[in-house]
């Protein structure tokens, strides 16, 4: 039997509904409290990394605006769970909803401005500079172990090109004395 099916005329069923509906709010806003949070931390990583001033103004208008969306689902929430203690059936979905539908919103907020491109940039670069170094690293260590490494097998092709060149243009000119005789 789902929530929806519970007769509201009977207290027992009643206060089952409600339980119900205050726990899965409860863990909604718990969980969308940590997501808020996570949110916040980082961002507030990428405006310390934002180097410009522009770009720190337009992280910071970003974030406010996050706020804003995450601040309005909250009030949306908070009506809708006096909507359902009004007698109105509110499902728990509807909870989810809201809180993902503003956690989308603010996530556009916040990744359209400069300076979370501009700490995305440094963090790319930054991955990029240990993926080089653990590149390095394992291929000295394939070197010291005696194996092959992707740069060895490269630089065999490229001598095995360079043969194949060599050669075809010793054949033509012996195909040229061929015929010259």
């Amino acid at each position: 039997m789902s929530d929806a099916d519970i007769p509201m005329s009977e207290p027992d069923h009643w206060n089952e509904f409600m339980d119900a509906m205050n726990e899965s709010f409860a863990q909604a806003l718990e969980q969308n409290v940590e997501a808020q949070a996570t949110f916040v931390e980082s961002w507030v990583d990428s405006l310390e990394r934002a180097t410009e001033e522009e770009q720190l103004q337009e992280g910071v208008e970003g974030y406010a605006n996050a706020y804003e969306t995450w601040m309005r689902a909250a009030q949306e929430g908070f009506e809708r769970t006096g909507d359902a203690m009004a007698g109105e059936e509110v499902s728990p979905e509807e909870f989810r909803d809201i809180w993902l539908s503003a956690a989308n919103e603010a996530f556009k907020d916040v990744t359209a401005t400069s300076a979370f491109a501009a700490a995305t940039g440094q963090t790319v670069e930054q991955a990029l500079d240990l993926q080089q170094q653990a590149d390095e690293a394992a291929e000295e260590t394939l070197h010291t172990l005696g194996f092959a490494t992707r740069g060895d097998v490269l630089e065999v092709g490229d001598r095995l090109l360079e043969i194949e060149r060599r050669q075809h243009s010793i054949e033509r000119k012996l195909d040229e004395l061929a015929e010259d005789r």
